[in-house]
C-alpha cells in the first residue's frame, strides 16, 4: 500500500521564519493517524526540519541530517549538501520515499533523494502532498495582507486540507527570528 503523508509549508517575513505542517498520515485510502507531528527542532532548537513521505523513511533522514550538522556546525547548507550526495549514491537510502525541508536564521532548504538541495527565491516552499496548494495560497497572501508568517502558514496549510485529501486541519506551526 502506498502512504501519503502530509504538507509541510515555510514562509519568511519581517524578520521571523516560520515552518507548519499538518498531522495526517494515510495508508491506502485509510487515515491511520490525524495527530503526527512532523516538525523537530533540532541543533539546541537552532534549525527546524519538517518532512513529508513515508513516516519511518523521513525518520531515517533526520537522523543522517542530525548527523551532518554535527559534522558541520552551523553550515546547514553544507549539511544538507553532504546529505543530499550520501542520499542520492547509497543503494539503501535511495529507496527512501521521503522529502525535507530546513530552516534556520538565514536558510530555507529542501532536501531531496535526487540530489537537490534548493533553496527558494521567495522564502516559501510547501512540499508533500498539498504542497503546491499551500505555497499558492501563501503566495497570494503575502502578496495581499499584512499576516505575519505564522499566520500566512496556518492559514495556507488550513486552506491545502480543504482541498487535499491527504492533509488535516490539525496543524502545528513553529517559527524563530530570522535574517532575511
Amino acid at each position: 500500500m502506498k502512504s501519503h503523508s502530509t504538507t509541510i509549508l515555510t514562509v519568511r517575513r519581517n524578520g521571523t521564519v516560520a515552518i507548519g505542517g499538518d498531522g495526517q498520515v494515510t495508508v491506502g485510502n485509510t487515515i491511520m493517524k490525524n495527530d503526527v507531528q512532523k516538525i523537530r527542532r533540532i541543533s539546541e532548537g537552532k534549525v527546524i526540519t519538517g518532512f513529508a513521505g513515508a513516516t519511518a523513511d523521513a525518520f531515517a533522514l533526520l537522523e543522517r541530517f542530525e548527523a551532518k550538522l554535527k559534522d558541520y556546525p552551523a553550515n546547514i547548507i553544507r549539511a544538507a549538501t553532504e546529505l543530499a550526495k550520501e542520499w542520492r549514491t547509497d543503494r539503501v537510502l535511495r529507496k527512501l520515499e521521503a522529502m525535507m525541508t530546513v530552516i534556520d536564521a538565514r536558510h530555507t532548504l529542501l532536501i531531496t533523494g535526487n540530489g537537490d538541495v534548493i533553496q527558494p527565491s521567495d522564502g516559501i516552499l510547501g512540499i508533500g502532498s498539498g504542497g503546491n496548494f499551500a505555497v499558492a495560497a501563501a503566495r497570494a497572501m503575502m502578496r495581499h495582507t499584512e499576516m505575519s508568517a505564522a499566520e500566512i502558514v496556518r492559514n495556507s496549510l488550513q486552506i491545502a486540507s480543504e482541498i487535499d485529501i491527504y492533509t488535516n486541519n490539525n496543524i502545528i506551526v513553529e517559527e524563530m527570528p530570522c535574517i532575511i
